[in-house]
């Protein structure tokens, strides 16, 4: 990506209305979900649990899964401690079972390499198995109060479309300007 298409970004940004963040928050208090199970905690594994699941599945299709994972592994160290037979079982269904397997990995490494107990910074968060950087950015935002900018596609999605952004996202250099 040139120097220029990058200056031309910030430049649109720097025009867009300097409470668009404070809109769309108040946007999503107005028209947004507001019950989700995993929304408003600051818990960790259920925030973790709940991202892992999300990933490319509806919402509709998490929430029966969520709970029933919540039921069988309440907490990290119970989910480590499970035969992945048992995990894939539950699973079932949501698809994408590499997310199932990773889930349990990263469990285990949470419980052998950190006591049971998440690691509190984004970076950190990323050396975990399955723990990319729009997960890892929940996981610190919402958990551990890191300032943090959460870059999944949906957020990708709406900062494109406000800035006028029509570079192809699959380009990490793209990506990474936005």
């Amino acid at each position: 990506m040139s120097a220029s298409a990058s200056s031309d970004l910030l430049q649109r940004a720097q025009r867009l209305s300097p409470d668009l963040a404070e809109r769309l928050v108040a946007w999503q208090h107005q028209d947004g979900r507001h019950h989700l199970p995993w929304q408003r905690v600051r818990d960790p594994y259920r925030v973790w649990l709940s991202e892992i699941m999300l990933q490319q599945t509806q919402v509709t299709t998490v929430l029966g899964y969520f709970a029933r994972f919540l039921q069988r592994f309440p907490d990290v160290q119970v989910l480590a401690a499970a035969p992945l037979d048992d995990v894939l079982t539950l699973w079932a269904g949501l698809g994408y079972y590499s997310r199932a397997r990773n889930l349990h990995r990263c469990a285990q490494d949470v419980v052998n390499l950190h006591g049971g107990h998440f690691p509190t910074s984004c970076d950190a968060l990323q050396s975990l198995p399955g723990i990319g950087p729009s997960t890892a950015a929940a996981i610190a935002s919402f958990c551990f109060d890191e300032r943090v900018s959460i870059m999944d596609g949906n957020v990708k999605r709406v900062l494109s479309r406000v800035l006028g952004w029509g570079e192809d996202l699959s380009v990490r250099a793209h990506e990474k300007a936005l």
